[in-house]
């Protein structure tokens, strides 16, 4: 579980500057505008990574790539309604914060692709979490939790979201990220609206209108348009197995 004090370093940066604050920005920008805003700006994610990836020369803008990016972002816009009657909050503060949410998005996928592709994920996860909690602790430490005396259905439902909504998520995608590259990474989370939008569909009876299916079938698209291999790929990968 010990990592050299340069990577402790970037895994708490990791923690700080990428899970804690891409989360705490989301939830801002969804409390001051709407969740429409705030996922349509996160989800331009996609677009800072192929760019970041590329002026630092570890890929190449290829036509793919940019073509997927692009389809990506799109297909959420029609997904989440923002083409068509819907009315954004542009308040300056949760547009702000979105725009936040994107680069901490970004950025722990940069940084915990270069982690990955060198430990064990639970260790990189392990040392992420360790590094948020800590931040989380100071910034609001357990006495003031403790003082809005919580009942015990609320600790119950706060575990359950921990572990369903955070702890899951996050060393499913760290997975992923050890097999991906991060542009193909942040593409393939864009399926995230999708799926609301499904699961609302079959659990709450919502319809998905056909502008919607066309915003789903658009990121599909870019999936699949992501992850076909090209040479540099094939290379990359023949040079570079992920740690298990």
């Amino acid at each position: 579980m010990r990592l050299p004090r340069r990577d402790v370093i970037q895994a708490f940066l990791l923690g700080i500057l990428g899970v804690a604050a891409s989360n705490y920005c989301y939830y801002l920008a969804i409390q001051r505008t709407n969740v429409a805003t705030a996922i349509i700006l996160q989800y331009t994610a996609p677009a800072w990574v192929l760019i970041y990836m590329v002026l630092r020369g570890r890929q190449r803008p290829t036509l793919a790539r940019i073509s997927a990016v692009a389809l990506a972002i799109a297909g959420i816009a029609i997904v989440i309604g923002l083409i068509g009657p819907t009315q954004l909050h542009l308040d300056t503060i949760g547009v702000i914060a979105s725009l936040l949410a994107a680069f901490s998005f970004a950025f722990y996928n940069v940084a915990g692709h270069s982690l990955l592709s060198r430990y064990n994920r639970w260790v990189v996860l392990l040392w992420t979490l360790i590094a948020a909690s800590i931040f989380w602790s100071v910034i609001d430490p357990p006495w003031a939790i403790a003082a809005q005396h919580l009942s015990g259905m609320q600790w119950l439902f706060l575990l359950v979201f921990a572990i369903v909504s955070v702890l899951g998520p996050f060393s499913l995608y760290f997975a992923g990220l050890q097999h991906l590259e991060p542009t193909r990474a942040i593409v393939v989370s864009c399926l995230e609206p999708v799926f609301s939008i499904i699961i609302a569909a079959l659990t709450l009876g919502e319809v998905i209108r056909p502008m919607q299916t066309l915003g789903i079938v658009m990121v599909l698209a870019a999936i699949l348009l992501v992850q076909m291999p090209d040479r540099e790929s094939k290379q990359s990968l023949t040079m570079v197995e992920p740690m298990e």
